[in-house]
């Protein structure tokens, strides 16, 4: 344990604890519970649709007065912009005007300066969203939010968007595992079949890709395959078209970059088992009245089952978390999930709702690592 010390540091401080770190966000809400303690507090009692208490809007002002600094009220405003559209202009007119002395009546002061404070939706989010967690933005990535009594809900269909784009992300993923074991199975046996120099320089094409970077080959094919490029031009120099494809910006222009790029990655494992199968196992079975058919399918793939399943598994989860090749090839029906999360870190600066779509991918990869290891155990036990 004192020997492996070092390393398991190292694993926690570089790999477990920015995990952790960064799924905690998805249910953190310390912002906005700093910034509204007492409007929490008066909520508490009050459920929508009632009217809101004139408590609740005392606390309000107490609160709004004890921000503080412009910086601090527009971080405030944007968070809750993230539960509610329109809440960000609201909060900011109201800090920007409300009046510092104290006021006999708080309610018509808020509501003179906007009337949208009469509206019970806005204080529903200031009850439900200022506590110290939220659950809003893990029930968002589902496709689910709260209502104004606290209830669980739907969104609205028009607005269902990343369980779909979940669905898309796998889909994707499943269909580029697919296409790199039909091209990499039979590569991966000609490989073990062909005489040590040629294997190896064979090999050394397949790892190639590797020492390319990842932009590059991506931009490689978008000139390859785009209206004037050259599989375009093949294609009319034979006759086979008359007009150019869209082959690009597109489902399968993703298609093509990602199982070119991960190819290898099946290759590999493939590669690695079926050295170890006899050459002469094939021979025998025909030698005993199998066609090749049924030696292969009897004798020789049941023996690279497990390299077909590291190979599928090893592809399927890489492909989940691709960004750059489906953000450059792919059109906007093409995206996956991968690419939401950065949308939301670069562009709305809304870590919370990047954090909770990585954790729903995260869960959703670590469940189809345990039912896959449980296949495996399965067909272990069967034999």
């Amino acid at each position: 344990m004192a020997l492996a010390a070092p390393l398991l540091l190292f694993l926690v401080l570089v790999f477990a604890w920015p995990i952790l770190a960064f799924s905690y966000r998805a249910i953190d809400n310390g912002v906005l519970h700093r910034s509204f303690p007492a409007t929490h507090a008066a909520l508490q009692d009050w459920d929508a649709p009632a009217d809101v208490p004139p408590v609740a809007f005392d606390a309000l002002a107490r609160d709004l007065q004890g921000i503080g600094s412009p910086e601090r009220v527009a971080v405030t405003a944007r968070n809750l912009n993230n539960f509610l559209e329109g809440f960000r202009s609201l909060l900011m007119k109201t800090a920007n005007r409300l009046p510092p002395e104290q006021q006999a009546d708080w309610r018509d002061t808020f509501i003179n300066i906007d009337k949208r404070w009469g509206e019970t939706k806005y204080w529903a989010v200031l009850k439900h969203e200022t506590g110290a967690l939220t659950p809003s933005f893990v029930l968002a990535a589902l496709d689910l939010k709260l209502s104004d009594d606290g209830s669980v809900t739907r969104v609205a269909e028009e607005r269902r968007l990343y369980v779909p784009l979940l669905w898309r992300t796998f889909e994707i993923s499943f269909w580029v595992a697919l296409i790199c074991f039909v091209l990499g199975y039979p590569t991966a046996y000609v490989l073990t079949r062909l005489p040590p120099l040629a294997a190896g320089i064979g090999m050394i094409c397949v790892l190639l890709p590797f020492w390319t970077s990842l932009l590059v080959r991506t931009t490689a094919w978008i000139i390859l395959l785009q209206g004037n490029g050259p599989v375009n031009s093949l294609l009319q120099f034979v006759g086979l078209i008359t007009e150019p494809l869209q082959l690009i910006f597109n489902r399968f222009g993703t298609l093509v970059a990602m199982s070119h790029v991960l190819l290898p990655y099946m290759i590999l494992p493939l590669y690695s088992v079926m050295k170890l199968v006899p050459e002469n196992q094939m021979l025998a079975a025909q030698s005993l009245g199998a066609n090749i058919r049924v030696a292969f399918l009897r004798v020789y793939f049941p023996q690279t089952a497990s390299g077909v399943a590291a190979g599928l598994l090893l592809v399927f989860i890489l492909a989940l978390g691709y960004y750059i090749t489906p953000a450059l090839v792919g059109g906007p029906s093409d995206q996956m999930l991968s690419y939401m999360i950065t949308y939301h870190v670069n562009e709305v600066v809304n870590w919370g709702m990047a954090s909770a779509l990585g954790v729903m991918l995260l869960i959703s990869t670590c469940v189809l690592l345990l039912v896959m290891s449980r296949f495996v155990k399965m067909r272990q036990l069967m034999r």
